[in-house]
């Protein structure tokens, strides 16, 4: 029985009271979770051990072009040795390893948590939230590819290079990584969402950009030294890696790296880039399907 007398008995008014601040909806949800997905790409906000490889799969792309730039700059060279176009697909081992590593970091643990109905409660949608991962994946990606290429820019200027083709060629590359970063930032989402187990999401990734690159190259080759010179650039269309290469090859000026720089011509390089846009909106397509049954 309660020894309590009314003298010491207090009744606290704990009640809920109207929120009364703005309210800012579903823009703002949308920029948030862009901006939190896309720190986290970096391990930024997160634990220390989660920025140590995104930091250093950062500075090994950065590594090849400031030593190129410092023998540049001290041998006084009168072009680049790498074409600004060309430094993607030379350092794609390392790409491909950073989204293996930061695609199913971005999704797999909503999904193994079950906490995507969580951001469906509040003012975000399907579309909000698949355009959101995909924007900061491909932003991720893209700050990945294009600062070594401004490291590059810069150090041909201060070498004192033709100003006129640095920029021509910085830009071509811009828009090269730029397309690159689209396309597989869209790829690694769709692997990783797949499956909430974050190995099998980096096995998938692997799989898709660096072993079909390996597969594709070197059937390329045996078509080369077989005398099917014709058939190597449509193999291209059969690697992310390689359609790249041949949408840059036949758009933007950039030097095939297919055996016998049998790169695409612009009629077969307009195949490429139908298809690369067609993996796009594929992978846009397929992630708004898979996430109308786990918002559920």
């Amino acid at each position: 029985m309660s020894t309590e007398t009314p003298e010491t008995t207090r009744i606290h008014n704990i009640g809920y009271r109207n929120y009364e601040g703005p309210r800012l909806g579903r823009a703002y949800a949308r920029r948030s979770l862009y901006s939190q997905s896309l720190r986290g790409a970096y391990g930024l906000g997160r634990s220390a051990k989660s920025k140590v490889l995104p930091m250093i799969l950062f500075a090994v792309m950065c590594l090849p072009a400031a030593i190129i730039v410092a023998v540049a700059v001290t041998t006084k060279l009168k072009d680049l040795p790498l074409d600004y176009t060309r430094y993607a697909i030379v350092t794609q081992a390392v790409i491909g390893l950073y989204l293996a590593a930061q695609a199913p970091q971005s999704v797999s643990r909503d999904l193994r948590f079950k906490t995507v109905p969580l951001y469906f409660s509040r003012p975000i949608e399907r579309i909000d939230y698949v355009l959101a991962k995909y924007g900061a994946m491909a932003s991720a990606l893209f700050v990945l590819t294009a600062a070594p290429l401004v490291i590059l820019y810069v150090g041909a200027l201060l070498a004192k290079m033709d100003f006129v083709d640095q920029t021509k060629g910085f830009a071509q590359g811009m828009v090269s990584v730029a397309l690159l970063s689209v396309l597989f930032g869209g790829l690694g989402l769709v692997m990783a969402a797949l499956t909430p187990r974050r190995g099998f999401g980096v096995a998938a990734v692997i799989a898709t950009l660096t072993i079909t690159y390996g597969a594709v190259s070197t059937v390329q080759a045996i078509a080369w030294e077989t005398g099917s010179a014709g058939v190597i650039k449509w193999l291209g269309l059969f690697s992310p890696v390689t359609l790249i290469d041949g949408v840059q090859t036949a758009f933007l000026g950039a030097t095939s790296a297919f055996p016998g720089e049998a790169g695409p011509g612009a009629g077969a390089g307009m195949v490429y880039l139908l298809v690369v846009l067609a993996l796009v909106f594929g992978s846009y397509a397929v992630l708004m399907r898979r996430y109308r049954k786990v918002g559920l």
